[in-house]
């Protein structure tokens, strides 16, 4: 059974594999992230981190039994009770729930470990299979979302309003 975990340093190479095995795929819904991203992942990698440790980001994998990353699931954090998500899934999992399950596991780890109270999530009309995922999730289209935001593409932003909760201690 999969599991979201938080980014750790021991995840590198999983993702960078992950990112590598999916990338012409992820290129036919949003925009490729370039030869560079691939040549000094490392370094992305340890910039992600330290922004998590940071409290600027909060930024989970979904790793299946045998160690392999089957998504990315992030939470960029705006320090005001609002997040943007993004998140992509690997080809080999796409029909099966994962992404849905991952998205309602990290809204739920947003407002309790993180007091999010309002998720942002901009997705490209064309990406309908990531809108129903988070439709399921009750987030609902607020408006146009601008193509620099989705890689040059039209698109929309959805939210979800989670309430006001408080951080765990």
């Amino acid at each position: 059974m999969p599991e979201l975990q938080l980014l750790r340093a021991d995840h590198a190479d999983a993702v960078l594999a992950f990112e590598r095995e999916n990338r012409d795929y992820f290129a036919a819904s949003i925009s490729d992230r370039g030869d560079e991203f691939f040549e000094k992942y490392a370094e992305r990698h340890r910039a992600r981190l330290a922004e998590q440790e940071a409290g600027e980001g909060a930024y989970y994998v979904l790793v299946d039994d045998d160690g392999a990353v089957l998504g990315r699931f992030n939470l960029i954090l705006a320090g005001d009770g609002t997040a943007d998500l993004g998140y992509r899934v690997a080809e080999k999992a796409v029909g099966q729930g994962v992404a849905t399950a991952a998205v309602g596991e990290l809204s739920q780890l947003a407002a309790t470990r993180y007091a999010v109270r309002t998720i942002k999530a901009a997705t490209s009309d064309a990406n309908v299979a990531s809108q129903r995922v988070l439709a399921k999730n009750g987030f609902v289209p607020v408006g146009p979302a601008d193509p620099a935001d989705i890689g040059g593409k039209q698109g929309r932003w959805f939210q979800l309003d989670l309430g006001v909760v408080g951080a765990e201690g």
